[in-house]
């Protein structure tokens, strides 16, 4: 476990934040195979089906990074404050809340996701491939919520490695599985869903096994309870905004890809295509993000104030080593990355609208980012209301843009403009409070020329 409350600074940051690139990495090719091997070996349709499926398996992961979000801040709060006992208590206290939350979305997926794929107007050549897939993935939400859980815990008390190496298990179990299910079976894109449930499923089990190990190490004077309201009152409090978050964009993006799926199943197979690359980069900053929020929360455990202020200047520098990358690569050569995905012969069209989105975006990658680094102070200090604020604001005119402009346009180029936009604008509301210290909480005082601080 990394220290994030003692040493220097960027090093501590530096060690603490490349397992969990490794493991977005791993978790982002976890992803990506899925769509390449259906692609690949099943078709254009079934690619699509898959992407058509995305926007709804994108709610329920928002609930489930909504719990791991939830239960990390808290985690690592009471773990930088040294309160040993009640953060064993909110360990326990997370994850029977996120089972059970998970256990009931399980069987509401099972009832509705069919409506939602008609809500979606999904075409009806990938409609019942999109609803098999669906399926599939529902059945598996306690085994993801579980994983998501355990791996915000361990985030939490420093251990970003764990996670990384039961990431690794798992996406290449998932790949071989996919191989497998889907080339050398012919399941096609039942071979896909089915290869993601084994793989995340063993994932799971070894990370609840893992978890419960790590913790009972860690010595504490008293039992810790298996549940407590007052802690669990603390948990949603960091939860449920994270969660309506998620789910918000979630839903939002729901919006666009109804507006995706009129342009037909080429469009929707180079939006899925992209959106996938896209979300790879994004995750990745996501993860400096993630990993700063951590160091935000032991912090303001341990009270330590100035060092929030240098970890935020730490990881931006660190931030732009990894944007760099993704910006030129997807600008520069977006062909060879979807060409990964399709047939390049046969999904020109698809190809094409690929190129496109990924061309608008890319260069706004560092504009995200920084906003990414600030929702990870907002998020660990508890800051709550600012971040959604701010997240919010990109998701409306992210949707409302998508009608307006692509309608003027009167080409699916008007919807991937309407990224650049709502980044920008929720970035700078989200540096508005950064630097106005409203992340700050209640009862310290921090001055910003002394670097001082009370409580």
């Amino acid at each position: 476990m990394v220290e994030l409350t003692k040493g220097k600074i960027t090093p501590t940051l530096v060690k603490f934040s490349i397992p969990l690139l490794i493991s977005v990495a791993f978790q982002q090719l976890y992803n990506i195979s899925d769509s390449v091997i259906a692609g690949k070996f099943a078709g254009e349709n079934a690619l699509a089906a898959v992407g058509a499926s995305y926007p709804i398996t994108m709610i329920f992961m928002a609930f489930a990074v909504g719990c791991n979000i939830g239960s990390s801040v808290i985690v690592s709060q009471l773990y930088g404050s040294g309160k040993f006992t009640r953060m064993k208590t909110a360990v326990n206290t997370s994850l029977i809340m996120s089972l059970v939350l998970s256990i009931i979305l399980a069987v509401s997926g099972l009832v509705f996701c069919d409506g939602m794929l008609t809500l979606l107007d999904t075409p009806k050549n990938i409609f019942s491939d999109g609803s098999a897939y669906l399926g599939i993935y529902t059945l598996g939400l306690p085994l993801l919520f579980m994983y998501n859980v355990s791996s915000g815990i361990f985030t939490a008390t420093g251990d970003s490695k764990t996670p990384l190496y039961l990431l690794i298990f798992s996406s290449l179990l998932n790949i071989v599985l996919d191989l497998v299910f889907v080339a050398g079976f012919g399941w096609g894109v039942r071979g896909v869903g089915w290869a993601t449930f084994i793989a995340q499923g063993l994932a799971s089990i070894l990370s609840m096994i893992t978890v419960f190990v790590k913790i009972k190490r860690i010595n504490c004077p008293n039992t810790p309870k298996i549940f407590d309201f007052r802690i669990f009152s603390r948990i949603i409090w960091v939860t449920v905004p994270s969660i309506l978050q998620q789910s918000f964009v979630s839903v939002g993006n729901l919006f666009i890809q109804t507006l995706i799926n009129g342009y037909g199943s080429s469009v929707v197979a180079g939006y899925s295509a992209a959106i996938k690359l896209n979300t790879f980069g994004i995750m990745s900053f996501a993860a400096l993000g993630n990993a700063l929020s951590s160091f935000t929360a032991q912090n303001i455990g341990a009270k330590q104030l100035p060092r929030i202020k240098q970890g935020f200047k730490s990881s931006f520098i660190i931030c732009a080593c990894v944007v760099i990358p993704f910006t030129v690569a997807f600008f520069t050569v977006p062909e060879f990355f979807l060409g990964l995905f399709m047939k390049k012969h046969e999904s020109m069209e698809a190809i094409k609208v690929g190129c496109t989105f990924l061309r608008i975006t890319s260069p706004f990658y560092m504009v995200i980012s920084i906003k990414l680094l600030c929702d990870g102070v907002l998020r660990g200090a508890g800051a709550m209301k600012t971040f959604m604020i701010a997240t919010f604001t990109d998701l409306i005119i992210r949707v409302v843009l998508s009608f307006v402009l692509s309608d003027l346009l009167n080409s699916s180029t008007g919807i991937w403009l309407s990224w650049p936009i709502g980044w920008t604008v929720s970035t700078v509301l989200s540096l508005v409070f950064y630097f106005k210290n409203m992340w700050v909480p209640h009862g310290f005082v921090f001055e910003e020329n002394t670097d001082e601080y009370n409580s």
